[in-house]
């Protein structure tokens, strides 16, 4: 049975959000696709780089919102292709123009072109300037917890940290790092980068997650209308398990399952 988001909610920033699964517009064949795979999805929330992607800074180009209307989705303008603090920043104000005051955002400052690994310290001084602007700030950052902390400290609504490289599809590379972020949050932690397929989702999720945000691995599917829908249902079943609490780990059962007393032959 799916949690009743009543009983089990997600917030972000003071809303709550019907879908624990956020995904990306880029990389899709063609418009159509992204819109189809995006309602497969059921994501709520719908993350945009402003750097890429018309929302209306280019008027005579066909504009993403035509496709995703805010009034449908939440939009999360982020800053992919960033690499300064500066930079970050002056993208997202615009990006709070452009979506009429709209305060949730996605931070990410990059410090390598090839590995799109993220630089701490522009992150953590972006951040800070953000939060003291009044924005509402999820964050993509490494998965130490160290960093993690000091980004929630800042204000941050919800920590972000990589699986591992955006793009990668390589899953969760060290969830021992992964769970002590978690286990010190007092926000929202969220998968972000490096998910190449629905046991990877599932996995975050049952460590306890809150949810996975995700792009490629959906739209360079073969067929990533139907990715979408098994993402959807990965993230869902792995909440579930989360919730559920599995069965503790050992080499072979101690005990059979079921009870021996009043066997025949038994005392």
């Amino acid at each position: 049975m799916i949690p009743n988001e009543n009983l089990d909610p997600f917030i972000i920033g003071g809303k709550t959000y019907a879908s624990r699964l956020l995904v990306g517009t880029g990389k899709y064949k063609d418009f159509a696709e992204t819109r189809a795979a995006i309602e497969e999805s059921g994501a709520a929330i719908v993350t945009v780089a402003i750097r890429r992607t018309n929302i209306g800074q280019n008027p005579n180009e066909p504009n993403l919102l035509d496709v995703l209307p805010p009034a449908q989705f939440t939009i999360l303008p982020n800053t992919a292709g960033c690499f300064s603090a500066d930079d970050a920043v002056r993208t997202l104000r615009l990006a709070r123009e452009l979506l009429d005051g709209h305060d949730l955002v996605k931070l990410e400052v990059l410090g390598d072109q090839k590995t799109l690994f993220p630089n701490m310290a522009e992150t953590l001084k972006a951040a800070a300037t953000l939060v003291k602007d009044g924005f509402k700030v999820m964050v993509y950052c490494s998965d130490d917890p160290i960093a993690a902390k000091q980004l929630e400290e800042l204000g941050c609504v919800a920590v972000m940290p990589l699986a591992s490289l955006i793009g990668s599809g390589m899953g969760i590379l060290n969830p021992w790092n992964l769970q002590i972020i978690i286990d010190q949050a007092t926000v929202p932690i969220i998968v972000d980068a490096g998910v190449g397929t629905a046991s990877d989702a599932a996995i975050a999720m049952e460590l306890g997650c809150h949810g996975v945000l995700m792009n490629t691995a959906i739209a360079t599917a073969k067929n990533p209308v139907l990715m979408a829908s098994a993402m959807k249902k990965a993230v869902e079943a792995g909440r579930s398990a989360f919730l559920a609490g599995r069965m503790p780990k050992k080499p072979y059962a101690a005990s059979p399952s079921s009870p021996t007393g009043g066997l025949i032959g038994k005392a």
